[in-house]
């Protein structure tokens, strides 16, 4: 498959971008305020997750560049009415490995990911007042984050497979319709599982009663086969992703 020039270009720009440290989040309003201009925001909105065609949540993104790394922010809200909702911080280094994801949720409780010499280690924290506990993982930091209802993790990972098949061709870019392997982990599971995502192909899908034509890949695990499709016209974004086994899709809005 080929792509044209300004596809290349895009590539070139959000597969780098994808692949870079997410730094400082975490750090406050005060410091959020003091961005410098190499700051550069790569992606953000929020995607409306459907089930049985009804709206029950929703997760808003924002993924940004700085300095050379970049910084990925999620949080997931209940379409209840409930004040019910998870955050998600997760930064790496710009050769892609991981320097700190941390996740929470309103109701109480936290976890965080990092570093331990060349493995990974998880902290997890279910209370203010019990003492962490820890567990160790024997996975390399550049490890993908694909945990639990946030599906920005999707998109990266979506970039890292399209910057590892698609290479510079000419004036194109032509990407192998081969799939690749992923050992991942999932933080809230506190697991590891083997991914594997492949290129499917131009498809045309509707949003919001609007077709559109749009890249496909797929996603399959153990457990799962998902589909996931991107804009190849404005730098790959994830627009849909469809869970059929449980009748769940998942919409940019």
């Amino acid at each position: 498959m080929k792509f044209g020039i300004s596809t290349r270009r895009a590539l070139a720009i959000l597969l780098a971008s994808a692949l870079s440290a997410f730094a400082a989040a975490g750090a406050g309003d005060k410091k959020d305020k003091q961005k410098t201009a190499a700051n550069q925001t790569i992606d953000s909105g929020s995607f409306g997750i459907f089930m049985k065609g009804q709206r029950v949540a929703t997760e808003t993104f924002h993924i940004e560049q700085q300095n050379g790394a970049s910084i990925i922010k999620s949080q997931l809200k209940d379409s209840s009415g409930s004040d019910s909702s998870q955050k998600s911080d997760l930064e790496l280094s710009p050769s892609g490995e991981l320097l700190r994801y941390e996740w929470s949720q309103s109701s109480g409780g936290s976890l965080s990911v990092f570093p331990d010499n060349e493995f990974l280690k998880e902290r997890i924290s279910t209370s203010s007042s019990a003492k962490p506990a820890e567990q160790a993982f024997l996975l390399p930091a550049v490890t993908p984050i694909l945990d639990n209802n946030f599906f920005i993790h999707r998109e990266v990972l979506a970039w890292k497979y399209l910057n590892a098949v698609c290479q510079p061709a000419g004036g194109d870019t032509k990407c192998r319709q081969e799939p690749a392997d992923f050992g991942t982990l999932v933080p809230q599971d506190r697991t590891s599982m083997s991914v594997r995502m492949s290129l499917g192909g131009k498809e045309k899908v509707t949003i919001r009663g609007t077709e559109r034509d749009l890249l496909r890949l797929n996603l399959h695990g153990d457990q799962f086969d998902w589909a996931l499709w991107v804009d190849d016209h404005d730098h790959f974004k994830l627009m849909k992703v469809a869970i059929p086994a449980d009748n769940t899709e998942v919409v940019r809005d």
